[in-house]
């Protein structure tokens, strides 16, 4: 299932809290646009690039990356960006492309 950008937009343009892969703590989507999803964390904030999760998601149902979110993690450095994976991950997750951790 691909990714539907309008869906994301709607589903984070005004914020969310979500789950973090391990549980018990949360990671704040701030907002989404037609290029990006802005995240927050209690030490960071950062944007994750459209053109890269839609990538991700590719490669997941290319059967190339896990759908494991332990596994995910380093596939996704390796094969799309070195740039905030695990949040990534968290984000994936949310929107069901990711196996829950738990």
């Amino acid at each position: 299932m691909p990714l539907d950008w309008a869906d994301v937009v709607r589903r984070y343009e005004q914020g969310a809290e979500i789950p973090t892969v391990a549980g018990g703590k949360t990671v704040k989507v701030v907002r989404a646009d037609e290029r990006c999803i802005f995240v927050r964390g209690p030490l960071f904030q950062a944007t994750l690039s459209r053109e890269n999760l839609e990538h991700a998601i590719r490669l997941i149902e290319d059967g190339v990356v896990s759908r494991d979110p332990r596994f995910f993690v380093d596939d996704y450095k390796i094969l799309v960006a070195d740039e905030r994976a695990t949040t990534v991950a968290h984000v994936l997750m949310d929107l069901g492309f990711l196996d829950r951790a738990w």
